[in-house]
């Protein structure tokens, strides 16, 4: 996600999109340690969009 997406994102539909981003990741990692994906960058794309998420409710709670 981009970050002027995530910006029109409710406080409430931030936190769903942080949770299924999460486990997610969670999945491909499991999956990767398995047997290597075709494109380990997704890994760090999702690693990176977690991150936006979880700063943009951080700057909202403030």
């Amino acid at each position: 996600m981009k970050q002027s997406e995530i910006k029109e994102l409710s406080v409430a539909e931030l936190q769903e999109k942080l949770a299924e981003f999460k486990k997610n990741y969670t999945d491909l990692k499991m999956a990767h340690a398995i047997s290597p994906l075709e494109t380990p960058l997704q890994l760090k794309a999702i690693r990176k969009t977690v991150a936006r998420l979880a700063t943009e409710l951080t700057k909202r709670a403030q």
